[in-house]
């Protein structure tokens, strides 16, 4: 039975990418259902709108906005840290954020941007909200993957693409890379109450590749689902009482499926721990 309207009163959730497509039906649906909603988002003015406009369709005035820039190691860190010194508990967390770019960008900090976002960034966040994570456990960790990522790899001679960028290629692996994650976190984690899920949420009308693709995007996008489907999985994740103490899996359609079998290879996750928590600045 998932949880009744109401179900999340008193519990606290960050969704990050709330601005627009599946990011802001989620938060949209754990407003409905009561929870103290943080909108982490990288422009402020739009994330007030959204917040405007869950609070009138939701009812629920406990929403906030607050400002991070995924593709810095130093707003993460301080987007972290204001949320643990006001909040004792997190109890779910929707890493939802992503990109897809056509040519190779580096951030400020030297790292590759869709890398950057897509890996580095969710597991950095996750690693330094473990302590409110810890706090409101059960809790549980969303992190919004895709079926793009089957056939993925990581390549330890390339992270950063200086040798060779083909944006697919670098989609695919940023997304099978955070599936390795995924699962390496759900492993680290499972005795703390805290449990992490990969999610698959369908192929979906976001703004995900509209600067790259324009003319390309806006034919497919008819044919992809709406956003609010492709919430549905990921908000199943986040609150079905069904999946207390559920980790480590790979979901479509309220389903566990499998991901591609070496996102579950133990020894690649724990080198790829290793080496993307040196590259944040995280201990290992």
């Amino acid at each position: 039975m998932e949880r009744e309207a109401g179900a999340l009163a008193g519990r606290v959730a960050i969704v990050t990418g709330p601005t627009s497509g599946i990011g802001t039906e989620i938060a949209r649906g754990l407003a409905r259902q009561g929870g103290s909603v943080v909108l982490a988002c990288r422009n402020p003015e739009k994330g007030a709108a959204v917040r405007e406009d869950l609070i009138r369709t939701t009812g629920n005035v406990h929403m906030s906005v607050e400002t991070v820039d995924l593709a810095s190691l130093v707003s993460i860190r301080d987007f972290a840290r204001r949320f643990r010194e006001s909040h004792r508990a997190l109890h779910v967390l929707v890493n939802n954020a992503g990109i897809f770019l056509r040519h190779r960008h580096a951030t400020a900090d030297g790292m590759e941007n869709v890398f950057m976002v897509n890996v580095l960034a969710p597991s950095l966040l996750t690693n330094l909200l473990l302590e409110p994570l810890r706090a409101g456990a059960p809790s549980r960790v969303v992190n919004v993957s895709s079926a793009a990522h089957r056939g993925g790899r990581v390549d330890f001679e390339d992270l950063q693409r200086e040798k060779s960028y083909r944006s697919f290629r670098v989609y695919t692996d940023s997304k099978f890379a955070l599936n390795v994650l995924t699962f390496e976190m759900a492993r680290r984690w499972r005795p703390d109450h805290v449990s992490v899920n990969a999610v698959h949420p369908g192929v979906i009308r976001t703004q995900l590749g509209r600067h790259e693709y324009p003319g390309v995007a806006e034919v497919f996008r008819l044919f992809f689902k709406s956003p609010a489907k492709g919430a549905d999985t990921p908000l199943y994740l986040a609150t079905s009482a069904d999946l207390n103490g559920t980790t480590g899996a790979y979901w479509a359609n309220r389903r566990m499926v499998p991901s591609d079998p070496g996102a579950n290879d133990e020894a690649l996750a724990r080198r790829l721990w290793d080496v993307s928590s040196r590259l944040v600045g995280l201990e290992t």
